[in-house]
């Protein structure tokens, strides 16, 4: 089971919209793929219409990652409803808000990664949407995946927070012992004709030559339309919807290549051994 974030700490990027791109892609290729939605908007939760029903939340999963409660909290969207392959969720919560401190205590940074511990032969890919913020839900995230995609668009604030967040991860793969590894850079909302845009891409690339990605998303109506309609952009029937999937696809690969090219298990004894080595250190 491979396991992605997405990833931002400035709001306002594009980056739900582009893990409900991954996830249409992973389902394109026949992937069996859990999408968690972490973050507190719950915005993945609302874009795979999902009804909740009398299921758990990602609350409860972050409360207490036991066997029931991960399962209970798990619902099919209402992308695979006519589908053999399915796109399931861990349902989000606005209560999810109540755990993302900014000082969590060392195990509690472990929760969804003994979560997913549990879904190891249950799904392919695991896609997170994280909050746009440093805390101990983002850091969840970060430490139970294989890889993060920092998701920016070309503006100065969204440049600036890339800087931010690799230098958070280099932080907390420091302090908790385990790698936290992006996958890169990606540029989302890129207008061609845009100076700005331009001069931020070029401002990327001097920054962060080796973690850009070659891929630019634009912001086209169909992908927009797609979300709208709780459909993958995948079979969204128009040119510009198929240009869309065609670059979630090569996003997707990249990770294949960079989870492909270090095979290892998820290591959840190997992490889950750093966490309590973690906090007996802190006691």
């Amino acid at each position: 089971m491979d396991v992605l974030s997405v990833s931002s700490l400035k709001g306002g990027v594009g980056k739900t919209t582009v893990a409900l791109g991954l996830a249409s892609a992973a389902l394109a290729r026949g992937k069996r793929t859990l999408v968690v939605d972490i973050d507190p908007q719950t915005d993945l939760t609302t874009g795979l219409a999902v009804d909740p029903g009398s299921a758990l939340t990602m609350a409860d999963v972050i409360k207490n990652p036991s066997p029931d409660v991960v399962r209970r909290a798990i619902v099919s969207s209402a992308w695979t409803e006519d589908r053999t392959l399915s796109v399931d969720v861990m349902v989000g919560s606005p209560r999810t808000i109540e755990f993302d401190v900014p000082a969590p205590r060392p195990r509690d940074l472990w929760k969804l990664d003994e979560a997913l511990a549990l879904l190891e032969d249950a799904y392919d890919v695991v896609i997170i949407d994280c909050p746009p913020s440093l805390n101990s839900l983002t850091r969840n995230a970060w430490l139970a995946s294989d890889r993060v995609l920092l998701i920016a668009e070309p503006s100065l604030f969204a440049v600036s927070a890339v800087g931010r967040a690799l230098k958070a991860m280099e932080e907390l793969s420091l302090d908790q012992q385990v790698p936290v590894k992006p996958l890169g850079v990606l540029v989302n909302r890129f207008r061609k004709q845009s100076i700005e845009h331009e001069f931020r891409i070029s401002e990327l690339e001097q920054l962060y030559p080796r973690q850009l990605l070659d891929v630019r998303l634009p912001e086209r109506a169909s992908l927009q339309q797609a979300q709208g309609s709780a459909r993958p952009v995948h079979s969204w029937p128009s040119e510009s919807g198929k240009k869309m999937a065609a670059q979630f696809d090569q996003v997707f690969d990249v990770f294949e290549q960079a989870v492909d090219g270090h095979p290892q298990a998820r290591g959840h004894a190997g992490r889950k051994a750093a966490a309590k080595a973690a906090e007996k250190k802190a006691r």
